[in-house]
């Protein structure tokens, strides 16, 4: 072995921390929940390989010319990679049982109240109202909208809120059951729901991304570029003449801005600055914001099920979040628990669909109170 490669050989070790070490073992689980569990693969994989890229020592994948630096720069400091996302998001999504239960809508706004309460109790904790408000937006378990928010607010606590944002979003399926049981009776869960589908007309399809666009853009105008691009990709796919684009903004271009942007928020999680308890108390908040959301949306159901002379069922309320469609999986999964033969899953997507454009509402809102720029 030459005198040189034992210096780097040595350089290499001396720079080896504990925080590294940790960090680099966190990617691993990472991996391991993507690929063992297929919690979020596509995400949680790359985030995982980025965070063990970024605390090897030495590193020079990140730094001044380093590939994830480049990529953090390029996609995530200008929030171009979350745009890019919800244009396939959008292209992938079908609003036709929103639009035909349009009173849906309000088990969407529903599911956002505890991204409010959380900002407030991250307030109490002590973090800054732009840190509380990147916190509380985990709650709508929406990746990009977490990643806006937060790199405009707050971007020294983005690794730690993508990486509860996507977490939790892959643990849907076991966080939400059991707030589902505890707030609603066997009695209620099974109730049935016969869903009459009616035929939503091409033109409404298409009007309406538009309308929701202009709207929103109006109200809310921080908002616009999430649910501009989100309404872009939904337009795309209803309008019937653009199906090259279609395809490639929810297969080539959402595939490939998923691994960038995975790498780069992997890229930010260096040991010495993420291993503290400011982590560990966001990661808490963010699972409470979660769960607060779950549950005013079921509550909400149960206030829609009084006033339908109990002929609502609550649990449909519970897929106000936006995680989609996963919430409204776990919606249809719990109701044939209580009754086989009950079919909620297009009510729960309705509401899903709901959630989807509310969590994009309730960033733009929280960006408006915290007066971003």
């Amino acid at each position: 072995m030459s005198p040189d490669t034992l210096r780097s050989l040595m350089e290499g070790l001396t720079n080896l921390t504990w925080q590294s070490l940790v960090m680099i073992a966190i990617g691993l689980v990472l991996i391991f929940l993507a690929v063992k569990k297929e919690y979020e693969p596509l995400l949680l994989l790359p985030i995982g390989a980025g965070a063990i890229l970024a605390n090897l020592p030495l590193s020079p994948m990140v730094g001044e010319h380093g590939m994830l630096t480049i990529l953090y720069e390029m996609g995530v400091g200008n929030e171009l990679f979350p745009l890019l996302i919800f244009v396939g998001i959008g292209a992938m999504t079908d609003f036709g049982p929103l639009l035909e239960n349009p009173k849906m809508v309000l088990l969407g706004a529903a599911g956002q109240f505890g991204i409010f309460l959380t900002l407030l109790l991250a307030l109490v904790l002590g973090f800054t109202h732009e840190q509380a408000a990147s916190i509380g937006i985990i709650g709508a378990i929406d990746g990009p909208t977490s990643i806006y928010v937060s790199n405009k607010l707050a971007p020294e606590l983005l690794a730690p809120i993508t990486v509860a944002a996507y977490s939790y979003m892959s643990l849907v399926p076991i966080i939400m059951p059991p707030i589902m049981r505890a707030l609603t009776t066997s009695k209620e869960r099974a109730i049935v729901m016969p869903y009459t589908s009616r035929e939503i007309s091409q033109r409404t399809r298409i009007l309406f991304p538009i309308v929701v666009t202009i709207v929103v853009g109006i109200l809310v105008p921080f908002a616009t570029p999430l649910i501009g691009m989100l309404m872009l990709g939904n337009l795309m796919r209803e309008s019937k003449v653009v199906e090259r684009l279609v395809g490639a903004s929810s297969n080539e271009l959402a595939n490939v801005v998923t691994l960038f942007l995975g790498l780069a928020i992997g890229s930010t999680m260096v040991g010495k600055s993420f291993l503290n308890l400011s982590t560990l108390m966001i990661l808490a908040l963010g699972l409470i914001a979660f769960c607060l959301d779950t549950a005013m949306g079921v509550l909400f159901g149960k206030l829609m099920n009084v006033f339908s002379r109990g002929t609502f069922n609550p649990l449909i309320g519970a897929a106000g979040i936006s995680a989609f469609p996963m919430a409204a999986r776990v919606v249809q999964k719990e109701a044939q628990r209580e009754n086989f033969d009950n079919f909620l899953l297009m009510h729960a997507m309705g509401a899903n669909a709901a959630g989807q454009v509310a969590s994009v509402v309730a960033g733009g809102v929280l960006l408006a109170l915290m007066g971003a720029s």
